[in-house]
């Protein structure tokens, strides 16, 4: 590692350290949300706008960092190993769906969101059929689907209100 990449990580531990507690917090209040629609682990995603919004204004290896922490910490916090497996398979494939379509810059930042929020599901679905050892799970996938278009069109909405004030914190 050269002196300036060392420099750079140095300066950026603190931001970092802010956006996983922010993440941590997200986390915490969604878990005392009554959001339940008869769908077991239905949530809203709020953290998910702090990933969406590393993507657009950092990067994509700190926004899966900040994500990874945010999952191991809050499952410790506030759930157990099961959602933090669940956690894992959802968020791993959502943002690499999410990097994807980023990548191309032919998509709004609502529609990253949305397709985040859509692929969440679906990898937790996957997870979730893998450890009941059950394909049935798939029958909950229309309201997962549907939960995920919503939830990722207000969290993608509520990312790109965010972005254009929070790009002070991410000029080096």
């Amino acid at each position: 590692m050269n002196e300036w990449h060392g420099k750079k990580l140095i300066k950026q531990l603190p931001l970092w350290g802010i956006l996983v507690s922010l993440a941590l917090i997200l986390s915490f209040i969604e878990s005392l949300i009554p959001f339940y629609f008869g769908i077991p682990g239905m949530k809203l995603g709020l953290c998910n706008a702090i990933v969406v919004i590393l993507l657009y204004l950092s990067s994509a290896q700190e926004a899966l960092l900040i994500n990874l922490c945010r999952i191991v910490l809050a499952g410790f916090l506030f759930g157990n190993a099961f959602g933090i497996l669940y956690s894992f398979g959802g968020a791993l494939l959502s943002f690499l769906c999410m990097w994807t379509v980023y990548r191309t810059g032919l998509f709004t930042i609502t529609t990253v969101s949305i397709i985040g929020g859509l692929t969440h599901n679906i990898g937790q679905l996957c997870v979730a059929s893998a450890v009941l050892e059950n394909v049935n799970i798939f029958w909950y996938a229309p309201a997962l689907m549907l939960a995920g278009a919503v939830t990722g069109a207000v969290i993608g909405v509520l990312a790109t209100e965010l972005i254009p004030r929070l790009r002070f914190l991410f000029i080096s």
